[in-house]
Order: structure tokens, then C-alpha cells, then sequence
């Protein structure tokens, strides 16, 4: 199954480490961060849920929470948390679910026989509060995820959800933000944008970033 930006996130029920979910009732009115990890006990993934249980405040922030898949059982995971809490110094207060036959793997297209036919990829999808996922990023098993740029990611869509502006390379909380070309009125402009803009082209004209972007 293919999922586009913009696709509702499927549905399921699936066994978690905090027990039985039905996947659109947990999201409920937050955003969610969905991971999948290759395997239990391999040292990217450990390394990988050690920090993202360190951004339990920074999620929470910004009205979001994080909830992993690996295809083993909820009892291998268990196991594994107290292995990923011993070592990363963490302590993680997230689901992990239990997908030993693969079906919530292959229905988010986790499966990449080409690269692996025995593992999960390491997806990552940005699911919003509507269940519309708002992005996607594939990495291969091997290759460890930067889970600043996926808060990063979060940060921009919630600010260009809330206001006409798009970020531009390398943007970060606070950096100046681009308005949208579509709005051309200067009364609107002006309205939209008090503190004013710099205009390097018609199409390219930056503004401070708006305020009142983060819960």
C-alpha cells in the first residue's frame, strides 16, 4: 500500500506495551509521531528510543506524542525497554506495538523487500490531529534518524498550518519565515504581517516568524 501526504493514516487495533490500541482513538486530538524500528535489542534502534523518551516534554509541548512499531512481540519489547532504560538513562513512556505477522508493518508500506525482506525500515510519519499524515521519511535499517529535524519538521508544519508562510532551508524556531507568493494584497500583507517584510523578489519576500506557534 502506497500512502501519500495528505492520505488518512489507516486504522488499526494492534497490542502495545501499554495495552490494546485502536491506532485513530489513541491519536485522539494530538498530532503523532509514528516510528518503526528494524528489530528488538539492535543498538540504532536501543539509541533511538533512548532519545526519543528524552523528548517526552518537548512532544508534549507541542501537543504531540510518540508511538513505535517493530516487528517482534509485546513481550520481546518489554524486555527491551529494560534494556533501553538501563542503557540510555531514560525511561520510556511510549507505546511500542507488537507486530510479529507484519500486518500494521505492510499496511504503513514498512517493508522494503529490496532493501530487506526480513526488516521493518525505519519510517517515520507525522500524523495530525485530522489523521491526515502530514509527512513521511524512509531510511534504511543501518542509518540512524535525527530526531531534532523530525521536531524541527513538526515546528514548521504546526507554524504554516497557523499562519501564510512556508520556512525556508535550514529554518529553525525563531528564524525568520517566507510569506506565501499566493498572497499578493498589501492591505492583506500588511494585516497578516505587522512587523513588516523584506522583498528579494516578488516571489521571495521573508518576515520574523509570527507568534503564538507552539501550545
Amino acid at each position: 500500500m502506497t500512502l501519500l501526504l495528505g492520505d488518512t493514516a489507516p486504522d488499526f487495533e494492534a497490542e502495545t506495551t501499554q495495552g490494546r490500541i485502536r491506532f485513530h482513538d489513541w491519536i485522539g486530538d494530538d498530532w503523532a509521531i509514528f516510528f518503526s524500528h528494524p528489530a528488538d535489542f539492535t543498538p540504532v534502534c536501543t539509541t533511538e528510543l533512548g532519545y526519543t523518551a528524552k523528548l517526552s516534554n518537548a512532544l508534549a509541548a507541542r501537543g504531540a506524542k510518540a508511538i513505535v512499531i517493530s516487528a517482534d512481540t509485546v513481550e520481546s519489547h518489554q524486555a527491551w525497554i529494560r534494556d533501553i532504560e538501563d542503557t540510555q538513562a531514560a525511561q520510556v513512556d511510549f507505546p511500542i506495538i507488537g507486530d510479529p505477522d507484519r500486518k500494521v508493518a505492510t499496511l504503513y508500506n514498512m517493508i522494503h523487500p529490496n532493501a530487506d525482506a526480513k526488516l521493518t525500515v525505519r519510517a517515520v510519519y507525522v500524523i495530525d490531529p485530522a489523521k491526515k499524515i502530514r509527512a513521511s521519511i524512509i531510511y534504511p535499517p543501518s542509518a540512524g534518524r535525527n530526531f531534532d529535524e523530525i521536531l524541527r519538521l513538526l515546528d514548521s508544519l504546526q507554524l504554516t498550518d497557523g499562519h501564510r508562510v512556508a520556512t525556508p532551508v535550514n529554518w529553525q524556531q525563531g528564524d525568520d519565515v517566507i510569506i506565501v507568493p499566493s498572497l499578493t494584497s498589501a492591505d492583506e500583507i500588511a494585516r497578516l504581517f505587522p512587523q513588516g517584510y523584506r522583498e528579494i523578489r516578488p516571489y521571495l519576500r521573508f518576515t520574523p516568524q509570527p507568534s503564538g506557534t507552539l501550545r
